[in-house]
Formats: C-alpha cells, sequence, structure tokens
C-alpha cells in the first residue's frame, strides 16, 4: 500500500504480466464488430504489402526482360489500383482505432473513478491525493497507443511476417534460411533489454507519482507557503524531485533504446547473409536478379515489421506499469461494504445506540492505535448530544462510526434497533447529514451546492433551507442571487457565509440524525451568532451530535458526553456536570479562564 507522503515511493507487489496483458486488452472484446472490421482492413492491407514484391520480381523478370512495354503498363495499372485501396485501408483503420481506443480509456477511467468512490476513508488516508490523480489522468492516458497498437501494429505485423517467412520458404528456402539466421540473437537481446527496462519504467512511474502528489499539496497549500515566506524551500523540494524524475526517465529510456540497435544490428547480419548466400555460394546460375531483389524486399519486408513490433512491445513494457498501478488500485477490495442480503433502512426516529464498541485504527500494523475501548451509550431520538474532550479522544471517531465510514473491531452500533452492518450503507447515510468545520464549496452556483444535498429539492425548498439557517439574507446581496457562480473551495466568501451555504445544504437533505463536528470553531464572535441561529434549525427535531471545543455553544445540549481514555469520562447535562465538579467542570474552568 501506499503511503501518505510525496517523499516515498509507491510500493507495488510484483504481478503475472501476461494477466496484466490479457485484463487490459480484454476491453476490446467490447468491440468485437468494430475490431474485425478493422482486421478486414489490415487483411487487405496485409496481402497488398506481400504481393507488391512479387509484381516487382514480375516487372524485372518477365516484362522488362523481355521488352513487354505493353504488359509492364497493365502491370504498372494494377499496382496502382491495388495500393491506393492500400492507402484507404490505412486510413479507415487508423480513424476507427482512434474512436475506439478512446472509448476504452473512457471506460477504463470511469471504472477507475467509480471504484474509488466506494473506497473507505481508510484508503484515502494512506495516500496523497496527487498519488491517486496521478492515476486516473495520467496513467490511464498512458495506454492509448497500447490499445491501439495491439490491433494495427500486432496482429498485421505479426500476419505479415508469417506471410514473408511462408513465400520466402517456396521461393528458396536456402535464401531464406540464410536471412533469418540471425533471429536468435535477436530474441535473446530483447529478453535482456525488456527484463531492465520494465523495472526502471516502474521507477519512472513511482517518481512521477510523488512528484504529482508534491505539486496537488504545494498548490493547495499556497496560502501557507506565501504566509510564512517558504517559496525558496518548497522550490527546492520541487527541484529535487524533477530532478529525480529526470533521473528515472532517462535511466528507464537509456534501456528502451537499445531495442532498436539490437533489431538494425540482426537486420544488417541477415541481409548480408542473404546476398552472401545467393551471390557467393549459389551463383546468379540459380538465382535470378528478380528473385535476389525480391529476397531483398522481402528481408526488409520481415525485419521492419520486427522493428515496428520491438517498438510496440517497447512501448508495452514502458506503459504495462501503468495498467499495473490500475488494476493495482480496481483490485483494492473496499472495506465498508454491504452485507449479503442486507435490508433497506427505513424512515428512522433516530434512536442511536453503542453497545461493547471497540474500535481500533491501522488494526495489524505497528502504527495500531486503540481509540475506544468496551463504549456504551444510548441516544433517545431528538436528542442533542455534545462530545467534549481533548484532541484525539476519540469524539469524531465515534460520529464516523454512526455514519459507518469506518467499520468497528467489536461490539454493535443501531439505529433504532437496526444492527448498521445489517443495512444497506446508502439507506443509511441517506438519512444522515454530516457538517464540519472546513465544509467543501463546490465549482457551481449557490443553488448548485445546496442541491447537492438532495438533487431532486425544488426551488421552493432550496429557498426555505436557506432561509431555516438565515443564509438567504446574504445570498439575496450577492450579484446574482442563488444564480451567483461560486469559485472553487468558496473563494471569495468568508467563512461563516461558507458554512451557512453548507447548512442550507445539510437542512435541505432533511436527516434525522444529524452530526456537526467543530461546525463554529473558525468563525468570528458576530458571524457565530447568525451560524449558531443556523443550528439550532438544523438541530429542531432531530438526533444530533455536536463536537465542539468551544464549550459556550452547548450548553444548550441535552447532554454532554466527556470523550477520554477511550470512553465516556462522564454524562448528563451541563448543568449536572458542572455540579459534579468533574472533568467537564476542569474543562469549562480551564477555558473560562483562558477567555478571561
Amino acid at each position: 500500500m501506499a503511503v501518505n507522503s510525496y517523499r516515498e515511493d509507491e510500493f507495488m507487489e510484483n504481478t503475472d504480466k501476461k494477466k496484466i496483458f490479457r485484463r487490459l486488452f480484454s476491453y476490446l472484446l467490447d468491440y468485437k464488430g468494430t475490431v474485425v472490421a478493422v482486421l478486414f482492413c489490415m487483411g487487405v492491407t496485409v496481402a497488398i504489402s506481400l504481393i507488391n514484391p512479387l509484381v516487382i520480381e514480375e516487372a524485372i523478370d518477365r516484362y522488362i526482360a523481355e521488352n513487354d512495354l505493353p504488359g509492364l503498363f497493365r502491370l504498372g495499372v494494377f499496382a496502382l489500383v491495388i495500393n491506393l485501396i492500400f492507402i484507404i485501408m490505412v486510413k479507415i483503420r487508423m480513424y476507427t482505432m482512434a474512436i475506439v481506443s478512446n472509448k476504452i480509456l473512457l471506460k477504463i477511467r470511469q471504472d477507475l473513478y467509480e471504484h474509488i468512490q466506494t473506497l473507505s476513508f481508510a484508503f484515502f488516508d494512506s495516500r496523497p491525493t496527487g498519488k491517486i490523480l496521478a492515476r486516473i489522468i495520467g496513467d490511464v492516458n498512458s495506454l492509448r497507443d497500447v490499445l491501439v497498437n495491439v490491433v494495427t501494429t500486432l496482429i498485421p505485423e505479426f500476419v505479415t511476417i508469417m506471410g514473408v517467412v511462408a513465400i520466402m520458404m517456396v521461393k528458396d528456402w536456402r535464401l531464406a534460411v540464410a536471412s533469418l539466421s540471425t533471429i536468435p540473437l535477436m530474441m535473446a537481446g530483447i529478453f535482456l533489454v525488456q527484463k531492465a527496462s520494465h523495472k526502471r519504467w516502474q521507477i519512472f512511474r513511482k517518481k512521477s507519482s510523488n512528484l504529482n502528489a508534491y505539486v496537488h499539496e504545494d498548490i493547495a497549500g499556497m496560502t501557507v507557503v506565501q504566509s510564512f515566506r517558504a517559496e525558496d524551500e518548497t522550490r527546492e523540494i520541487f527541484g529535487g524531485l524533477t530532478d529525480e524524475h529526470q533521473a528515472a526517465y532517462v535511466d528507464a529510456v537509456r534501456y528502451a533504446d537499445m531495442f532498436g540497435p539490437v533489431i538494425d544490428l540482426c537486420w544488417g547480419i541477415g541481409a548480408m547473409m542473404l546476398y552472401l548466400t545467393g551471390v557467393r555460394f549459389l551463383g546468379f546460375e540459380k538465382v535470378s536478379v528478380g528473385l535476389l531483389v525480391a529476397f531483398g524486399t522481402y528481408i526488409n519486408m520481415f525485419w521492419s515489421p520486427i522493428m515496428n513490433l520491438s517498438n510496440f512491445y517497447n512501448n508495452l513494457v514502458t506503459n504495462l506499469t501503468a495498467a499495473e498501478r490500475i488494476f493495482d488500485i480496481l483490485d483494492t477490495e473496499a472495506d465498508i461494504v454491504d452485507a449479503p442480503n442486507v435490508r433497506e433502512l427505513p424512515p428512522v426516529q433516530g434512536k442511536v445506540t453503542f453497545s461493547h464498541v471497540n474500535f481500533t485504527y491501522d488494526r495489524g500494523t505497528p502504527a495500531e492505535t486503540k481509540v475506544l475501548k468496551d463504549v456504551s451509550f444510548t441516544v433517545a431520538p431528538g436528542e442533542t448530544i455534545a462530545l467534549v474532550g481533548p484532541t484525539g479522544a476519540g469524539k469524531t471517531t465515534i460520529v464516523n462510526l454512526i455514519s459507518r465510514f469506518y467499520d468497528i473491531e467489536e461490539g454493535v452500533i443501531a439505529v433504532d434497533g437496526y444492527d448498521l452492518t445489517r443495512v444497506s450503507i446508502e439507506s443509511l447515510r441517506r438519512q444522515m447529514g454530516v457538517m464540519t468545520q472546513d465544509n467543501f464549496i463546490f465549482h457551481g452556483t449557490v443553488r448548485d451546492n445546496i442541491l447537492y444535498g438532495r438533487l431532486d429539492a425544488t426551488e421552493e425548498e432550496v429557498i426555505a433551507a436557506a432561509k431555516a439557517v438565515n443564509a438567504h439574507e446574504f445570498i439575496m446581496k450577492m450579484e446574482k442571487g442563488y444564480d451567483t457562480e461560486l469559485k472553487e473551495h468558496g473563494a471569495g466568501l468568508s467563512i461563516g457565509q461558507r458554512q451557512l451555504i453548507a447548512f442550507a445544504r445539510t437542512m435541505v437533505s432533511d436527516p434525522r440524525i444529524l452530526i456537526l463536528d467543530e461546525a463554529t470553531s473558525s468563525i468570528d464572535t458576530h458571524t457565530e451568532i447568525l451560524v449558531q441561529k443556523g443550528i439550532e434549525a438544523l438541530l429542531a427535531g432531530r438526533t444530533s451530535f455536536v463536537i465542539a471545543h468551544r464549550l459556550s455553544t452547548i450548553q444548550n445540549a441535552d447532554r454532554i458526553f466527556v470523550i477520554d481514555q477511550g470512553g465516556i469520562l462522564e454524562q448528563g447535562s451541563p448543568a449536572e456536570l458542572m455540579e459534579r465538579r468533574g472533568a467537564y467542570y476542569q474543562l469549562y474552568m480551564a477555558q473560562f479562564a483562558g477567555i478571561q
């Protein structure tokens, strides 16, 4: 598994290259009819290319030798017609395969994207976003030439080679053996080159992924970089990563470029053996000039496809690592999935029960951290529960387990008596609303962002949701009201405005269980008054879990859970906990003293 750092290369297990090859090209089976049509076009072009040397032989040995100009003219017209057909078929083949390859890339990218959306938080916690983007964009794009060439290069060139060998053997087996005597040398050379080349292309892909991850991280954190004048440091890091990327590419290309010289060497020796055998050992009394010229053409027709196949193989070795990285994610099984025969969670009242729940992060690894130990509690429908405690105590873990973003280690979590592992994830999350202190604002209109909570909401429901959380007034003061285009991350909006739009998004989804994770921690006191009214509207009639460090914001909670040491240290109403003078009292007085 990859690590959450651009400084370390991703770990990739060794895979069966034949299996990857078969799996990649299985996508072509969805276009069998089109591929057959392309193969027909290539069959015509291969046949014409094999006929051309015979036409040359016939022209030299018969029509030129006998000075038959009318016959030579007819043969020339025939050659012109079949080669025009050759050009047309090549154009049709190229155009058709371009369409097919792009459709396949779209499908692979769609499959990859849809699968990634099924993976749990643990997957995204384990690697930078940039490394995921590198696979969805760069690695998928690199497969285009491979998909095209498997049909337009591999099959026709292989057929051409077989045809050339057959014709050469029929014409003169001695010349054929002499011409092809360097094949064993070629095969040994290519095997050694590809073995070294593939490893280096794997390294290059990893370095490319590291660079992509850093660029994404640096751009996302540009405000911090410029605020702390860290441009020189980031420039140095970027320069180091680009140097590694360049060095890995040069090293890979150095080996990949050895394919050509190996083929050229064997080609040259084969041609020399042909003419040496034909002229020196057999003589012109046994080998006509036309036959020798035809064999010279055929040997070029043999080695030229070999060169094309070696280039294809080189391209395959180069990009097979991309396919490995794509299938690595596609084969990553989602660890949060519906069990067999789950049922839909019906509309709930909102009763939430934890029964002897245990949870550990990174279980079975050196970073294993036990967060919850034998936690049990029951929350009544419509009750508001505030979760307080030190950072890392497990507050966010509890609400994430209710949303089933992670699966528990032991125990049972139930909503209205339904075990969460026995109901579908979609039907559970459809009835939940989750808000954090950094709610994401998408590029699009204000309306689009609110509709993200429920895409089929009407205009009246959108406006009603905005009014309920006190967002309508400031939205109407914007340039185009609800049609105002927002920038990515809500650039140009205040933190409070982003929060209110996020509240409206949650409100329109009408969740039965609401989770607010530090929803007011990043806003000023004046804005908090509006936001607090929005929160009150959201909480009304809903079971709610509110995580807050600012204790003044949770005084209206029905109960407060003080979370620490793997469980609930104490619970009760704000007044009850103050009277006990326990952990909550100490937190409250420490915060009050800090304010004073």
